[in-house]
């Protein structure tokens, strides 16, 4: 790769996603530079990253990392700045940058949620974030170290100049890019995807393929995917598959398919394909970390419903409720597999 096509890319933290999409990046020569907390990057600057793919694990040393994002700004110029931290840390990671007095690079959002690039753009201006949303699983079993579990893809919005370069260099990593004309549609199909069990598996500690088991708690979920369609109606987003995701076929199962065909299919696609692996919100919630995205994916929801006179009663319950719980206002015991205390809320 020439000097000229590889993109220098700095990264906001080398979670499981950063150190998946810039490991593999920089894999392929592209300049990739991290900003992490100082323990961890002097880790990562001693070991390097390892990345397994398809069975194999690579160790990538050609990255730069530094301890403060300061010294990362200064180590530049990069072409943007990506984002693939939880939704709850975006405004603080704005603050830090802005901090910094340095002249910031656009930002790509590869985050969950809806409401990171608008955030990112109130604060940097319209024309300097960049929408992108990740399909791929990846598992971090340590600092410095991912597995892919199934590899999908990554969408990126065409709407910015830079949003085919982002594209192209996905590919020369093997990542499976692929560009979207608008970004609301790409975003929140992603969101339709990211609701499915997750919130109820927190609230009850049971995994995803049970809920789509049982016909009652197979019917929330309907109700907080038909909530979120009907919002995206009001918006004017529809459903569009995303990279190795088919969420039309999960928009059509959750409104139009009898449930004699629709509960097996979705009981397989969505719980089925998990494995043992539990949701995000479940992950959070029950490792003790106090807090987890539900404002930002359920939440999200209730609120765009809210000011567009969509009602979200489904949504809203299971939003309050892990948040409760998160918070410890509420017992974890109260709903631990037991259906019926959720749905007498509902």
């Amino acid at each position: 790769m020439s000097e000229r096509t590889a993109m220098r890319l700095l990264f906001l933290g080398a979670g499981a996603i950063g150190t998946y999409v810039g490991g593999s990046l920089a894999a392929a020569g592209h300049h990739v530079t991290y900003s992490e907390q100082p323990e961890a990057a002097a880790v990562i600057a001693e070991q390097g990253l390892r990345l397994t793919r398809d069975g194999r694990t690579t160790s990538v040393r050609d990255f730069a990392i530094f301890g403060s994002a300061a010294e990362a700004l200064a180590a530049g110029p990069h072409d943007a700045c990506v984002f693939a931290l939880k939704s709850f840390d975006t405004e603080p990671a704005l603050d830090g940058l802005v901090a910094t007095g340095a002249e910031l690079p656009p930002v790509l959002s590869l985050q969950n949620g809806v409401d990171n690039e608008p955030a990112i753009a109130a604060r940097l201006g319209a024309d300097r974030v960049i929408t992108g949303t990740v399909t791929t699983a990846v598992g971090k079993p340590g600092i410095g170290q991912v597995v892919e579990e199934k590899r999908r893809g990554i969408g990126i919005a065409l709407d910015h100049p830079l949003g085919e370069r982002l594209v192209a260099a996905l590919n020369d990593a093997g990542l499976n890019g692929v560009g979207y004309p608008h970004a609301g549609p790409m975003k929140w199909s992603k969101l339709l995807t990211n609701l499915t069990g997750n919130a109820t598996s927190a609230i009850l500690d049971e995994p995803v393929s049970a809920l789509f088991a049982d016909r009652r708690l197979y019917e929330v979920e309907l109700a907080v995917l038909r909530e979120c369609l009907a919002v995206m109606e009001a918006l004017g987003h529809k459903p569009v598959d995303l990279p190795g995701t088919p969420v039309r076929a999960l928009a059509l199962a959750a409104t139009r398919l009898p449930r004699f065909i629709a509960q097996p299919a979705l009981t397989r696609a969505l719980g089925g394909g998990r494995g043992d692996k539990m949701p995000s919100f479940h992950i959070d919630l029950h490792s003790g970390r106090g807090r987890t995205e539900v404002r930002y994916l359920n939440g999200a929801v209730v609120r765009h419903g809210e000011q567009h006179g969509v009602p979200t009663p489904v949504n809203r319950v299971l939003t309050e409720t892990l948040e409760a719980l998160s918070a410890g206002t509420l017992s974890l015991e109260t709903f631990r597999h037991s259906p019926e205390a959720l749905l007498a809320l509902l």
